[in-house]
């Protein structure tokens, strides 16, 4: 249990370190499994930095009371799911509603949304994605604009979009996707970017470019592609730590989380690390289940 504890508390650092909740007055607690240690490693910052998770989680957490309604809570989007895959968009939803948010949302293909509903009632399903395979090449720019129109009706209402879980590598899906990512950033809405997400972002670079709400969530396969796009090198693990601050720079500021035996995460300026152990299993899920906390 402690140690079922302690992978769920470290994962939760990235909610806290996206939503910028740290905050130096909060008391550092010594509570077992409950305080995560991080490392400051950029120069002039605090060398051990012990933060309790749980306290940094309630600041930032909207109290309950009954004067709340539905939704005050957080209405998350995941944009993703399609034949193939449709277990990595439900994970990514349903952990933004166990995490504490009130609504969760998927836009999946026609294909996918029966499965993903079937899978629990508490989802809010839209099966409005379409692939290369159903759409005639005559229908393509007439349905691309329904499906952006459609996913604009909800964008003000969305706290996040997790763009990717399941996504896919159609290419009128991408394209779509990608639209509605251009539309996400002239409304302001931050987005994490996993899975085939990081593929579409890793080929279409300014869809990201400078917009700081944007987060990356890659694993070791997805991060070496990114540096080998943005760098123009190969991965230095022996200076892992300035070559995550030179990509996450080098995109313009955006925050990367580089997943791995210790957690790195920067926005170009400084970086952070969580080296607290987790679960040592390695299986599809763990990523899409991150990125919807």
């Amino acid at each position: 249990m402690v140690r079922f504890a302690a992978t769920v508390i470290r994962r939760q650092q990235f909610l806290i370190r996206c939503l910028g909740g740290y905050n130096s007055n909060i008391s550092s607690k010594n509570l077992s499994y409950k305080t995560i240690k991080m490392q400051s490693l950029a120069s002039g910052g605090d060398p051990s930095l012990e933060v309790d998770a749980i306290s940094i989680l309630r600041s930032i957490t909207p109290s309950l009371d009954n004067s709340k309604h539905k939704g005050q809570a957080g209405k998350i989007a995941v944009i993703g799911g399609c034949r193939e895959y449709t277990g990595a968009p439900y994970f990514a939803a349903i952990s933004a509603l166990k995490i504490g948010a009130d609504l969760s949302h998927v836009f999946c293909t026609k294909d996918a949304a029966p499965v993903i509903k079937s899978y629990s009632p508490e989802l809010i399903v839209h099966p409005i994605l379409e692939e290369s395979y159903s759409v005639r090449d005559e229908d393509k720019k007439s349905i691309s604009v329904k499906v952006i129109e459609e996913v604009d009706k909800w964008m003000g209402r969305f706290d996040c979009l997790v763009i990717g879980p399941g996504l896919g590598r159609d290419p009128f899906l991408l394209d779509c996707v990608s639209h509605i990512m251009n539309h996400a950033r002239k409304s302001n809405v931050p987005m994490v970017i996993d899975g085939d997400g990081l593929f579409l972002v890793t080929n279409n670079l300014e869809l990201v470019n400078d917009y700081p709400l944007a987060v990356l969530t890659p694993n070791v396969n997805e991060y070496k592609r990114l540096v080998q796009k943005v760098l123009q090198c190969e991965v230095n693990d022996q200076d892992e730590t300035q070559q995550l601050l030179s990509l996450a720079k080098g995109i313009g500021g955006v925050t990367v989380l580089r997943k791995g035996e210790q957690d790195f995460i920067s926005n170009g300026e400084t970086i952070r690390e969580v080296s607290d152990f987790g679960s040592p299993r390695r299986c599809g899920g763990q990523g899409d289940i991150l990125s919807g906390r």
